[in-house]
C-alpha cells in the first residue's frame, strides 16, 4: 500500500516509516523543517518528504494517512489551520489513522512483542533488548526512540517467517511510551502494541502537558497492564511505589522483580563491574563502560525480559558485556586540552541526577580523573520543564556537579529564582551564544562538561570545542 505519513522526522514516525519501507510499501510524509538525522536517514532509503503540511498534498491519494502526534487542529492568530493538510484530510472523509495503530495492526500481528515502558531509560533498555536477542541469534525486530550503537539505526523488521504464521517470525522489541497516541486518540502509544513480555521499568510524575498527575499516569501504565496474557511476563522494578500502586489495580500475568534487595533479579557490586544473580544464583559477572545505579537496573530488567524468550540470563550477561551505548546517552563527544565533552539526552530531573551520579562515580573510581570536576550544562527544554511543573527539583538533581548552567530561552519560569539555592555554583543564560561563554571562562584543564538536553541544544557540544582550543580540538 502507499502511505503518507505526518510529521515523518519525529523518531517514533521515523522508524515507523523505516519498517514500512522495509516491508514493501510505498512510503511518503511531511513535517514542518524537515530536519537531519531522520530526514537523511529516510532519504537514504528511498522515501520521499515534503516540506510542511499543506493541503495540496491531498492529490497524493495514498491508501492511507497516518498521523503523528505532533499534529493538532491548532489554529494560528490569524484564524487559519496550522496543518492544512489534516483539515483537508477530515473534510475529504478519506481513511487515516495514527502511528501506533497502524504499526500494530499491520506489523505486529502475531509477533512475540517486547515492550519497554518507563519515566527514564526506555531508549537504553530497549538497546540492550534487542542487543541480548540479536546476540543469541533470534534476529529480532525492533523500533527504539534512538540509535542504538551495536545496530546502527533505530529500526528494523528482523527475521521473518516464510511460508509459515506470523507467530514463527522472531520477537520484536519496541520502546514503549506512555506519551499520546494522536490528537484524535489521547491513550498512551503503547496500549496500541499488545506486548507477551512488558518492562515496567520506573514510573514517575512527566508530560505535565497531558497529564494532571501521578496518578493519570498511572492509569494509563495499568492499561499497558490490562493487556498483557495470562501466559505474559510483566518485568517490574521493585523500588518503585508507583509501580506496586500500578500492579495492586490488577495484574493478570506471571510478574518478575528487579532492583530491590529482594527481587527475582539482583545486582551485586558497582555499576561498571557488578553481578548478576537470577533466582537467588550468580549467573554471570558484567563489566562494562556504562556507569550509574540506572542503568545497572536497565541491565536487570533487559536479562528478565529476554529470559522470557528463552535467553538464559547468563547468555544476556555475555551479551551485554559487547553492548555498546546509545548515542546521546552519556556520549563523549571529544576531548580538549585536557577538558572532556559529553552529551546525554537527560531532561527530567531524576534522569539529570543520575546522570550526574553516574559520571561521579565514574571518576571516583578512576585515580586518574579523581580530581576532575563535573560542569553540568543543562537546556530545560521538554514541555514539562518549560511548564515549570518541576523546576523546584532541579537543584536537587544537580547538587553533585561542581558548577551548574541553564539555558533559560524560551523559559514562562525565572531560572534565576529557582537555582538561587545554589548559589555561586549555578549560571543561567538567556542564549546559547551566553552560555557557551561562560563555560569556557570556567572551564579549566581537567574538567567534564555534561550536556543534557532532549533536543540539539543549538549545536553547543561542537561550539565548546571549537571555543575551547579552536586548533587543537579533537572530536570524536
Amino acid at each position: 500500500m502507499h502511505i503518507h505519513i505526518l510529521g515523518i522526522c519525529g523518531t517514533f514516525m521515523g522508524g515507523l516509516a523505516a519498517l514500512a519501507r522495509e516491508a514493501g510499501h510505498r512510503v511518503t510524509g511531511c513535517d514542518a523543517g524537515v530536519y537531519p538525522p531522520m530526514s537523511d536517514q529516510l532519504r537514504s532509503i528511498g522515501i520521499d518528504l515534503i516540506e510542511g503540511f499543506g493541503a495540496d498534498q491531498l492529490g497524493l491519494k495514498p491508501d492511507i494517512w497516518v498521523i503523528g502526534n505532533v499534529v493538532s487542529r491548532a489554529r494560528l492568530a490569524d484564524g487559519s489551520p496550522r496543518y492544512p493538510l489534516m483539515e483537508a484530510i477530515l473534510d475529504a472523509g478519506v481513511p487515516y489513522t495514527s502511528g501506533p495503530q497502524w504499526l500494530a495492526e499491520r506489523l505486529l500481528q502475531g509477533r512475540h512483542v517486547l515492550a519497554v515502558a518507563g519515566t527514564h531509560g526506555k531508549t537504553t533498555t530497549t538497546s540492550m533488548l534487542a542487543w541480548i536477542l540479536e546476540h543469541a541469534g533470534l534476529e529480532p525486530g525492533f523500533l527504539v526512540g534512538g540509535v542504538p550503537s551495536n545496530f546502527g539505526i533505530s529500526a528494523r523488521l528482523g527475521r521473518l517467517a516464510r511460508g509459515t504464521a506470523a507467530a514463527q517470525a522472531a520477537p520484536f522489541v519496541i520502546e514503549a511510551d506512555e506519551y499520546d497516541t494522536a490528537f484524535f486518540d489521547k491513550r498512551s502509544k503503547f496500549v496500541h502494541y499488545r506486548p507477551r513480555t512488558a518492562v515496567l521499568n520506573n514510573l514517575e510524575f512527566d508530560h505535565a502537558d497531558i497529564f494532571d498527575d501521578l496518578a493519570a499516569i498511572e492509569r494509563q501504565f495499568h492499561h499497558l497492564v490490562r493487556t498483557v496474557p495470562s501466559t505474559g511476563r510483566l518485568v517490574v522494578n521493585g523500588l518503585e511505589e508507583s509501580l506496586a500502586r500500578v500492579l495492586q489495580m490488577g495484574c493478570w500475568s506471571e510478574v518478575r522483580s528487579f532492583g530491590a534487595a529482594v527481587s527475582d533479579f539482583v545486582a551485586e557490586g558497582e555499576p561498571h563491574d557488578f553481578q548478576v544473580v537470577a533466582d537467588g544464583r550468580a549467573v554471570g559477572r558484567l563489566e562494562w563502560d556504562l556507569t550509574g545505579v540506572h542503568n545497572q537496573l536497565n541491565a536487570l530488567a533487559a536479562i528478565a525480559a529476554a529470559q522470557h524468550v528463552n535467553v538464559s540470563p547468563g547468555a544476556a550477561v555475555a551479551a551485554l558485556r559487547g553492548f555498546e551505548n546509545v548515542k546521546r546517552r552519556m556520549e563523549l563527544r571529544g576531548t580538549v586540552n585536557g577538558i572532556t565533552v559529553y552529551d546525554d539526552f537527560a531532561h527530567h530531573p531524576t534522569a539529570i541526577r543520575t546522570t550526574v551520579e553516574g559520571l561521579r562515580r565514574k571518576l571516583a573510581g578512576a585515580p586518574a580523573l579523581s580530581g576532575g570536576r563535573i560542569l553540568a550544562v543543562f537546556e530545560p527544554r521538554s514541555n514539562t520543564m518549560k511548564l515549570g511543573s518541576m523546576k523546584s527539583q532541579l537543584p536537587w538533581s544537580l547538587e553533585q556537579a561542581d558548577l551548574a548552567f541553564c539555558h533559560s530561552g524560551g523559559l514562562g519560569w525565572d531560572a534565576v529564582e529557582v537555582l538561587a539555592p545554589m548559589g555561586a555554583k549555578a549560571r543561567v543564560a538567556g542564549t546559547i551564544d551566553e552560555l557557551v561563554r561562560q563555560v569556557v571562562t570556567a572551564a579549566r584543564p581537567g574538567d567534564h562538561i555534561l550536556c543534557m538536553s532532549n533536543g540539539s541544544f543549538g549545536g553547543i557540544h561542537a561550539r565548546l570545542l571549537q571555543a575551547l582550543a579552536p586548533s587543537a580540538a579533537r572530536a570524536v
